[in-house]
């Protein structure tokens, strides 16, 4: 017979730039399936001397990326007992949401990969105060409910952004993003760039840099 129990458990995550009343932007960034935060942060570096501040939170779940040591991966949820791993990364989340946002300056979602489906449940799940979602290299994940992500989504901007020469982002991929997206009423403006599955630096400083007004 299987059973449940709640416990307190601690989790960590990174930070890169201030955060008070000084800072310009915030920025949760979710990393994908075989990360670790604190590689992941990296890519956002360059952001932090114009003011704006990087959460990178780590996936509850790690795991040796090749046999049983060397190097360490972390992931946000498998198909075993996912809608429990689903509930404990939105508690750990929505915990760093709440102690981190007292300022309450201009906040992105960005999921990355897998970090897109999970940075998508996130902001659908609750009544969190954003500006914008980026699904990087990610699509939204088909179990979203389209009523209550559709109302919460309808007045953000959302920006979709894969590398041309990304392998998982298929033409399948692309058009279940497309119908989802139509699913939920929201139109993401699309942005590419000519590399593979990852975070490109220059695009990321266009995005929250050159464009921010």
């Amino acid at each position: 017979m299987e059973k449940r129990i709640d416990f307190t458990y601690q989790a960590r995550y990174h930070q890169l730039g201030e955060l008070n009343t000084k800072t310009k932007h915030l920025i949760f960034a979710l990393h994908g399936y075989g990360q670790q935060s604190k590689y992941f942060i990296r890519k956002f570096r360059s952001l932090v001397e114009y003011g704006i501040c990087i959460i990178a939170p780590e996936g509850l779940n790690r795991f040796y990326l090749e046999g049983y040591s060397g190097r360490v991966g972390a992931t946000w949820m498998t198909k075993e007992d996912r809608e429990t791993d689903i509930l404990n990364y939105l508690r750990y989340l929505n915990a760093i949401y709440a102690q981190l946002t007292t300022h309450c300056v201009n906040v992105t979602f960005l999921g990355f990969s897998h970090g897109a489906a999970t940075a998508s449940r996130w902001v659908s799940s609750n009544k969190l105060v954003f500006q914008q979602l980026i699904l990087w290299a990610g699509i939204f994940p088909p179990d979203l409910n389209v009523k209550d992500s559709s109302m919460i989504l309808r007045d953000k901007k959302i920006i979709y952004v894969y590398g041309k020469k990304d392998e998982i982002i298929t033409a399948d991929r692309l058009n279940e993003m497309q119908n989802i997206s139509n699913q939920l009423d929201v139109s993401p403006t699309i942005l590419t760039f000519n590399g593979g599955h990852t975070v490109d630096e220059q695009l990321l400083k266009q995005l929250f840099v050159y464009n921010s007004g």
